[in-house]
């Protein structure tokens, strides 16, 4: 049975739905499911790992956050999670960043191993996190709203009523945690089950304010709960860059009358696959980054190049991609100064004309670059 109908005291019925378009949703399941399979099989180095997971759940905090209107900007997010915990944060804006880190750290221990079950007491618990002392109007963090709240807008399929009392909410909270983990919810695939908790969650909207960072915080636990690298510290930056869409499929999904939600998973299974093809991109750049120092390193063990080249192709490695440069680039700008200031122009041209021969430079209209395709031509 694919739809539960809950009746509710003042809001008539609720419909919990995984019916959607198995045509639609299955090729993007497929590609998914293949996109992580070979993400599984890329070696990367702990320490690159734990910098890259570093680095997006920064992103996350910022993206969950600013979907909510935060206004700080990604160098502030940073600074704020990267300060003394012991700090006091008066400012609201702030406190939303520091609070997000400590959600963000409280599903750290989640792991397949660790057994972890979604329930009413989980949900409240990072919803207290959320919103600690954040004082929002008729919030009272960890405890279901007893009003009645509007959500939405014109621009985004227009303006609802959730649930609209007390008792309707704890209800289908009830009903919600045992509707999850019913047989015909527990068998769909992972990245499905974490986006039906998400989109419910939200449609109940249980809480005065915060609702959607937790419930994408709560998509972030069950992810990381199935084994699923990356992803639940991803998801939260592909919603913010694609923001509108985000809340356009929330409200098809809401407005079908089959209780279909295909527009919203849909939508989360494609931000899956734009999220796991950046992981694959990264750490390809990682891996190619690898190949090509052992590279330069046996070229420097068989006198094919000097060690003051090889400490340029190091620096250029890390140097972006979309910039060249100069004879009188190495010379004076940073990194290279360091191996070129005290050297003649006609040193630091033979240089470069010694790499380029080699193939190890290439030519632009402003200068040189590094040739990270190389070793593909050998």
């Amino acid at each position: 049975m694919k739809v539960k109908k809950v009746m509710t005291f003042k809001s008539g019925k609720f419909a919990f739905s995984h019916n959607y378009s198995q045509a639609e949703i299955e090729p993007l399941e497929i590609e998914f499911r293949l996109l992580y399979d070979t993400l599984k099989e890329l070696p990367i180095l702990p320490k690159q790992a734990q910098e890259f997971e570093l680095e997006l759940t920064r992103r996350s905090i910022f993206s969950t956050a600013a979907i909510e209107g935060n206004p700080l900007r990604e160098r502030e997010v940073a600074e704020i999670i990267d300060n003394d915990p012991k700090q006091t944060l008066d400012e609201i804006k702030k406190r939303e960043i520091y609070n997000l880190k400590k959600s963000y750290d409280q599903l750290t221990n989640i792991t397949p191993e660790s057994e972890f079950i979604l329930s009413e007491s989980f949900i409240k618990s990072i919803h207290k996190t959320v919103t600690d002392q954040l004082n929002y109007d008729s919030c009272i963090p960890g405890s279901y709203r007893s009003h009645v709240v509007k959500v939405g807008d014109k621009q985004h399929g227009g303006v609802d009523t959730p649930p609209k009392c007390l008792k309707d909410i704890q209800n289908l909270m009830v009903e919600y945690i045992q509707w999850f983990h019913s047989y015909s919810i527990h068998d769909l695939p992972p990245v499905i089950r974490s986006a039906i908790a998400h989109y419910y969650l939200v449609l109940i909207h249980p809480f005065a304010d915060g609702n959607g960072r937790t419930a994408r915080l709560i998509e972030a636990a069950i992810l990381r709960a199935s084994g699923i690298k990356y992803l639940p510290t991803m998801l939260s930056n592909y919603y913010y860059k694609e923001i509108d869409e985000y809340f356009i499929a929330i409200s098809l999904s809401e407005k079908s009358r089959e209780n279909d939600i295909t527009p919203f998973v849909k939508f989360v299974l494609k931000g899956a696959i734009d999220s796991l093809n950046e992981v694959k991109s990264r750490i390809t750049s990682y891996i190619r980054k690898s190949v090509l120092q052992n590279y330069f390193s046996e070229l420097l063990c068989n006198k094919i190049i000097t060690t003051r080249q090889l400490e340029f192709l190091s620096l250029l490695i890390e140097f972006p991609e979309n910039k060249a440069v100069t004879i009188n680039g190495v010379q004076r700008e940073l990194p290279f100064r360091t191996l070129y200031a005290t050297v003649s122009d006609r040193t630091a041209r033979r240089d470069l004309m010694k790499l380029h021969e080699l193939n190890l430079l290439k030519t632009t209209e402003t200068g040189f670059k590094l040739d990270r395709q190389i070793l593909n031509a050998l």
